[in-house]
């Protein structure tokens, strides 16, 4: 489990994989000047409920991860997590899309080819 923290009084834990998503897609938005919120689901151990954060460009961001290798980035979910921070929500947690991502129109925000059921699952950190 790697840690989210934000403006250094607010931190949240993620499992690495994620996480690494997460950082790839406030990155990207950050080095484009493009300010947004981030909404998590808070943990019932803290009291349930969820937490908003607006980031931008000047806000201190810290990505502690527990696990010593750097996770492979799987292109369908930071296309679906990039889909959700472009939005008027802000940017939010979806599950990882399974299969290969291929773009067919741009109406459509994804689609994707069928995994062959004898495939190797992913490893998760």
């Amino acid at each position: 489990m790697g840690k989210f923290t934000y403006e250094s009084n607010t931190s949240v834990t993620f499992e690495d994989r994620l996480l690494a998503h997460l950082q790839a897609v406030m990155m990207a938005k950050i080095r484009r000047v493009e300010s947004f919120t981030f909404t998590w689901k808070d943990d019932m151990s803290t009291g349930g409920g969820r937490t908003t954060v607006y980031i931008h460009p000047r806000v201190s961001l810290v990505f502690k991860y527990s696990g010593g290798r750097t996770p492979s980035l799987n292109p369908a979910w930071l296309h679906a997590l990039t889909y959700t921070a472009n939005s008027g929500r802000g940017l939010y947690i979806v599950p990882e899309p399974q299969g290969e991502y291929t773009p067919e129109t741009q109406g459509e925000p994804m689609t994707f080819k069928e995994v062959p059921t004898d495939a190797p699952p992913s490893s998760v950190d």
